[in-house]
C-alpha cells in the first residue's frame, strides 16, 4: 500500500459512527442538519462581527485602519485559497473528519486571537482561523446533501441558509455590545464555546462519511480522485493577496508608492498565470469551460458584486457612524438592520413574492432595491434615523438577489460539474467579501469618513444598478461542453 494511503488510514483520522440509538432514529438526518447549522452560524458570525472591533483595535495597537483591516483580509485570502483544495482533501480523508477538525482549528485559533499581544499575532491567528473555516465551509453543503433524503434536501439547505443568515444578522449587535461592555478580545473568544458545541454535536450526530475509493482496494477509483490544483491555489492566493495589499497601501499602509505599483503588477501577472494554469490543469479550481459560458459568467459576477454590496456597508457603517458621534453599541444595532433584512428576505422572500416571478426577475428587483437603498444612505444625514430604513432596503434587495442568483447559476451548471460550480460560487463570494472590506478603508483614507463614505455609497449604488441590468443574462440555459475530469 502506498505510504500516503497508510497515513490516511491512521486511527487518528478514522471516522467514528454515530451511536446506534441516534442512527436508528427515523429523523436522525435533522440532527445532522442541526450540527452543520452550528458551523454555518459560526462562519457568518465571524464575518460580520469583525468590522465592529476595528476602532477598538486601532486604539489598542496604535495602528491605522489600513493595517487593522488585515484582521479581516488575512482570513479571507486564506479562505479563498483553501476552499477548493480542502474539498479535494476531504474526498480522501472523509468529510466528517475534516469538518470536525475545522471546528478544532477554528476554536484554538480564536482563543489565540483573543490572547494576542500585537496586531501581527492577531492577524496570524486569523489566518490560522481561516484554515478551520475552510475545513468547515468546504464540507457543509456536502454533509447536508449526503445526510438527508432527497425529498428533504431543499428544506435542509434552507435551514442551513437560515443559520448563516442568523449569524450574519447577530454579528454587528454582538460585536458592538462586546466591545462596549467587555473587550474586543471577546469578539474572538465567543467562538470557542460554539466550536466545542460543534465538535461534540458532530462527533455524536453526524453520520460517518466514506472517503473516495483507493486504487489498492477492491473497486477503488483512480488515485488522482483526490488530487488538487496546488499551482492554481498558490496563484489564486498570490493574486488576491497582492491586490488587497495594493489597496491597503493606497489606503494608508506604510509602503512606498512604487510598492503599490509593484503589487498591482504582481497581481496582474499572477492572475494571467492563474488563467493559463486553469486551462491546462486536470482538476482546476476555476473551470474555464464553465466560466466561459455567458450565463454562468454573469452569475459569478453577480455573486461577487452581491457580496461586495453586502460587506461594504458592514465595514463602512460603523466608521461613518462613529465619526458622527454614535456609540459603538448603538452603531452595532443600526448596522444589524442590513444583515437582519438580508436574512429575512433570503429565507422568506421566495414565498412572499408572486409565484410567477422567475429567479432572473427576483435578481433584477433585488439589485434595483439595493441600489435605491445605497443611494438613500449616501444622500440622507448620517445617523440612526436615516441609516436604519436605508439599510433595511439594501438588505431586503440583496436577500432577493443572492439566493435567486445562486439558483440560476447552479441550474446552468451541468450536473456532473455541480461540485465545481458550488466551489466557484464560494470563491467569488469570498473575493467579494474581501473587496467589500478593503474598499471602504480606501475611500475613507482618500476623502475622509463622511465625504469618502458618501462617495463610495454612490458608486455602490451605480454598481448595484449595473448588476440589475446584468441579471438579465445570468443563468441562461446555454451549457458548456465540460469534461468532468477537468473539474
Amino acid at each position: 500500500m502506498p505510504a500516503r494511503f497508510r497515513l490516511l488510514d491512521s486511527p487518528l483520522l478514522a471516522e467514528r459512527p454515530r451511536p446506534r440509538a441516534v442512527a436508528a432514529w427515523p429523523h436522525a438526518h435533522w440532527l445532522a442538519v442541526g450540527t452543520v447549522c452550528v458551523g454555518a452560524f459560526l462562519g457568518q458570525l465571524t464575518a460580520s462581527v469583525t468590522a465592529l472591533v476595528f476602532p477598538a483595535l486601532e486604539e489598542r495597537f496604535h495602528a491605522g485602519l489600513a493595517a487593522v483591516e488585515w484582521v479581516a483580509l488575512a482570513y479571507l485570502v486564506v479562505l479563498v485559497a483553501l476552499l477548493a483544495p480542502v474539498g479535494r482533501l476531504s474526498d480522501l480523508v472523509g468529510r466528517k473528519t475534516v469538518y470536525l477538525g475545522g471546528f478544532a482549528v477554528f476554536g484554538l485559533a480564536s482563543l489565540g486571537a483573543g490572547l494576542s499581544g500585537s496586531l501581527g499575532q492577531l492577524i496570524a491567528c486569523r489566518a490560522v482561523q481561516a484554515v478551520g473555516g475552510a475545513m468547515m465551509q468546504a464540507n457543509s453543503v456536502a454533509l447536508v446533501a449526503r445526510g438527508v433524503p432527497e425529498r428533504a434536501m431543499r428544506t435542509a439547505l434552507g435551514i442551513q441558509a437560515a443559520a448563516q443568515a442568523l449569524g450574519l444578522a447577530l454579528g454587528p449587535t454582538l460585536g458592538g455590545l462586546l466591545v462596549a461592555h467587555a473587550s474586543w478580545r471577546w469578539a474572538f473568544w465567543i467562538n470557542v464555546p460554539i466550536g466545542l458545541l460543534g465538535i461534540l454535536a458532530g462527533w455524536f450526530l453526524l453520520p460517518r462519511t466514506h472517503p473516495a475509493g483507493r486504487p489498492d482496494r477492491p473497486g477503488g477509483r483512480d488515485a488522482d480522485r483526490g488530487r488538487f490544483d496546488l499551482a492554481g491555489m498558490v496563484l489564486l492566493a498570490g493574486a488576491s493577496a497582492a491586490l488587497l495589499l495594493a489597496l491597503s497601501a493606497a489606503s494608508g499602509l506604510p509602503l512606498p508608492g512604487w510598492a503599490v505599483l509593484a503589487l498591482l503588477a504582481a497581481s496582474a501577472v499572477l492572475s494571467a498565470g492563474l488563467v493559463r494554469q486553469e486551462r491546462r490543469a486536470d482538476r482546476p479550481i476555476i473551470a474555464p469551460g464553465l466560466v466561459n459560458t455567458p450565463g454562468i459568467r454573469a452569475g459569478l459576477v453577480l455573486a461577487l458584486v452581491g457580496y461586495l454590496l453586502l460587506f461594504c456597508p458592514l465595514v463602512l457603517g460603523p466608521v461613518m457612524l462613529s465619526g458622527a458621534g454614535v456609540p459603538v453599541a448603538a452603531a452595532g444595532l443600526v448596522i444589524t438592520a442590513l444583515p437582519g433584512a438580508f436574512a429575512l428576505a433570503a429565507t422568506l422572500g421566495g414565498s412572499l413574492l408572486p409565484a410567477g416571478w422567475t429567479d432572473a426577475a427576483r435578481c433584477r428587483v433585488g439589485a434595483f432595491a439595493a441600489s435605491a437603498g445605497l443611494l438613500a444612505s449616501a444622500l440622507l444625514p448620517i445617523g440612526p434615523a436615516a441609516a436604519v430604513p436605508a439599510l433595511l432596503v439594501v438588505g431586503l434587495g440583496l436577500g432577493l438577489l443572492l439566493p435567486a442568483n445562486n439558483a440560476l447559476v447552479m441550474r446552468a451548471v451541468p450536473a456532473e460539474s455541480s461540485a465545481v460550480g458550488g466551489g466557484m460560487l464560494n470563491t467569488v463570494r469570498s473575493l467579494g467579501t474581501a473587496l467589500g472590506t478593503a474598499l471602504p478603508v480606501l475611500a475613507v483614507h482618500l476623502a475622509g469618513r463622511s465625504s469618502g463614505g458618501r462617495a463610495l455609497l454612490v458608486l455602490l449604488a451605480v454598481v448595484a444598478l449595473g448588476a440589475g441590468l446584468l441579471a438579465t443574462r445570468a443563468g441562461r440555459p446555454e451549457r458548456p461542453a465540460v469534461d468532468p475530469g477537468r473539474c
